[in-house]
């Protein structure tokens, strides 16, 4: 957890030094009334990383088959539309409805005396996700500013097969709702026609979506909650 603490720390340190420092050297360029709009909109498209956070049960330790139990990473893609409420100088409000198709894996080991093969469970996402967040920026120097944001998430996962009858697959469910905080930080560029903004964002769910089951793959989990983050590159 040291490093997302670190970018966010830089990220903060960043938006105040911008903040001083436009004040005393204003020179828009481009866009020059876009800031003083209510309401504006736009898109947003990137990639994304998918994890999970697994805390195991107490009876895991004493599994005399099942040695070890690790998530796997894996990438996707996102794009969502952008909605944007001006609520001051330096703070707006964010709903950004996003399309993310993304994969996890839980690997399994087993030792010798089972004689099971070592296992692989594929989850595939996709997911939309309804994401409501406050935006703090920077002071605008020239044609960019930075920002730093928070929030919280709604996720539906569309292509969950929590209920479905997995034909003695074994297949590791997950929920097809989920809860999600997250925070971020990014940099605004005023172009000629619109404004360009790449951004990095991180979430960390905070209720569990594992569907429980009888299978020694869902017994040694006691919850399962997402871990991700996400390059997204916006144009309003």
């Amino acid at each position: 957890m040291k490093s997302p603490n670190i970018f966010f720390l830089i990220a903060l340190l960043l938006c105040v030094s911008f903040n001083s420092f436009g004040q005393r050297h204003k020179k828009p360029q481009n866009l020059p009334r876009y800031d003083f709009k209510k309401i504006h909109f736009g898109f947003t498209l990137g990639i994304n990383s998918l994890n999970f956070n697994i805390n195991k049960n107490n009876n895991f330790l004493n599994n005399d088959t099942l040695l070890s139990m690790l998530s796997e990473d894996q990438k996707g893609f996102n794009l969502g539309i952008v909605s944007n409420l001006r609520l001051g100088k330096y703070t707006d409000l964010r709903f950004i409805p996003t399309l993310v198709f993304g994969e996890r894996i839980l690997n399994y080991s087993f030792n010798n005396q089972s004689n099971l093969p070592s296992q692989e469970k594929r989850i595939e996402s996709t997911m939309i996700d309804f994401p409501f967040s406050l935006k703090y920026k920077s002071e605008r120097y020239n044609n960019f500013r930075t920002y730093v944001m928070c929030g919280i998430k709604y996720s539906l996962d569309i292509a969950s097969q929590s209920e479905i009858d997995d034909e003695g697959q074994e297949l590791v469910k997950l929920n097809n709702h989920d809860l999600m905080i997250e925070g971020g930080f990014g940099i605004d560029f005023y172009l000629q026609y619109f404004k360009f903004s790449p951004q990095i964002k991180l979430s960390h769910g905070i209720i569990n979506i594992l569907t429980k089951d009888s299978t020694l793959y869902t017994e040694a989990i006691k919850n399962l909650k997402t871990s991700s983050w996400m390059i997204s590159f916006t144009f309003e």
